[in-house]
């Protein structure tokens, strides 16, 4: 299944998306490249925002800004892994029969999902700026992201 068809079939059924995941078996550089699929659109999403604030600030160029973005998403990389860490040993002490791998695979394909709602939540502010709209946007997109995970989670931690 192309990654597309696959972010998709997620929204419609995250317990089977997760499941096809961890059928291929494990795979650490399939698992950091879900997590590089978010980052990327992370990342991408975050052009309109700066370009606004470049534009606001009277600044000629919104690549330093735009640079500025490269480098903390980047600084993200190890707090998603603690933040699967973490998850699986709450996980663990609440009964879950998970590996550490599934906890992975789980946070990284919930983030990867909602990195489409990323680049609408960029876009939202880095044309209506800050407000309401930008406000509801990223609400949904926080909520989605939380609804999947956990979702994944608990699936991978049935073991």
């Amino acid at each position: 299944m192309t990654v597309t068809t696959d972010l998709v079939a997620t929204w419609r059924s995250p317990r089977a998306a997760v499941r096809r995941h961890l059928a291929r078996g494990v795979s650490e550089p399939f698992a950091f490249s879900l997590l590089l699929v978010f980052l990327i659109l992370a990342f991408i999403g975050q052009w309109p925002v700066a370009a606004r604030e470049a534009f606001l600030a009277g600044e000629p160029s919104a690549a330093p800004r735009i640079l500025a973005r490269a480098f903390a998403v980047l600084a993200t990389i190890p707090l998603w892994y603690g933040l699967a860490a973490l998850s699986r040993l709450v996980s663990g002490a609440l009964g879950g029969r998970g590996t550490w791998y599934g906890a992975r695979i789980a946070l990284f394909w919930a983030l990867a999902t909602v990195g489409p709602l990323m680049l609408l939540q960029g876009m939202v502010g880095g044309m209506i700026g800050p407000g309401p709209g930008l406000y509801a946007v990223t609400t949904a997109v926080g909520l989605a992201f939380l609804w999947l995970w956990f979702t994944m989670l608990h699936e991978v931690e049935r073991g």
